[in-house]
């Protein structure tokens, strides 16, 4: 099934931009399952109640609030997390080109597909063959939605995949476990277990075949949910209807990369330290045009409430 892109917009570093829509790179394959009342199969709903009276609370009158101490509140309101939000704008600003492989597996997050526009092809595949020649990866601050991420841009074969990253103080300390430290000496570990351990590892190493592992858990509950389905005599499921979204029109604007290139080296426009409060100041001074892109907002899922 085709995916709407999140946003369509472009690539940014020096004076280059490159039209990108911006694509979920992931698929979920969770099954998803419903609340019923066992006396009638009639679903559950939840509602959203005080929690002192028991009653129901509309949504108008439902405000968001922060805990500073127990059973103490600060509202917020919608006006204060407009102004904190980061200014909403499409685009993937790279602040700096740096080593992927500096990067530990903790600080990737959600990957995308960066998807190049109609006539953006040429500018897209030399930033792309620039990254796989020289080894590098874009470091990018990227806003989805109302939040701002760190982000890297990989080339990916023939495609370019932005990493969400996770920031560092997202990340707990390595210091806050315990871990064993120490030598193998220490641990008594011996030249016959340690050449055993070498000998199981090189036996059960393999190439990585992605298509070789499936969710198991889910096919099996699947087939049961079918033979459940059957035995009621319903039938399967109709498939999914496929649905595309128009992303505007584009621009057939040719652009002269030998030109821009030259006048971000002569420039030196941006230095990965002053990039981001650079960014901020002429965000804040000169307003974006957004592009044409049409956007589909989904429906705010009712939280559910314990009650008292």
């Amino acid at each position: 099934m085709a995916s709407r892109p999140i946003w369509t917009g472009a690539i940014s570093f020096g004076l280059l931009n490159i039209p990108v829509q911006l694509m979920s790179a992931e698929r979920r394959i969770d099954l998803r399952f419903h609340m019923l009342d066992s006396r009638d199969q009639k679903r559950v709903r939840y509602e959203r109640v005080n929690a002192e009276t028991g009653e129901e609370v509309p949504w108008k009158d439902v405000v968001k609030a922060f805990e500073y101490s127990k059973g103490n509140y600060v509202v917020l309101e919608d006006e204060d997390i407009r102004e904190a939000a980061p200014q909403s704008k499409e685009s993937v600003d790279i602040e700096a080109f740096v080593d992927p492989a500096e990067l530990g597996p903790r600080y990737f997050d959600r990957p995308y597909y960066l998807v190049p526009t109609r006539k953006s092809e040429k500018g897209y595949v030399l930033l792309r063959e620039t990254l796989h020649a020289l080894g590098r990866a874009g470091l990018a601050r990227v806003v989805i939605r109302t939040r701002e991420h760190l982000a890297l841009v990989l080339p990916e074969g023939p495609a370019m995949v932005l990493h969400l990253l996770r920031f560092p103080q997202e990340l707990v300390d390595p210091s806050e476990y315990a871990f064993p430290e120490g030598s193998e000496r220490q641990y008594k570990i011996t030249p016959r277990e340690r050449e055993m351990a070498k000998q199981l590892v090189e036996s059960m190493s393999a190439p990585f075949k992605p298509q070789d592992y499936r969710d198991e858990f889910r096919d099996r509950l699947s087939k049961v949910i079918q033979e459940r389905v059957r035995r009621k005599g319903k039938g399967r499921a109709a498939p999914p209807v496929e649905t595309h979204e128009d992303a505007g029109e584009e621009s057939g604007k040719v652009v002269d990369f030998m030109a821009l290139l030259k006048r971000s080296i002569s420039e030196n426009k941006r230095t990965p330290a002053a990039s981001a409060k650079t960014a901020r100041k002429s965000a804040a001074a000169t307003p974006r045009r957004r592009p044409a892109a049409s956007r589909s907002g989904g429906k705010r899922p009712s939280p559910a409430r314990k009650r008292a």
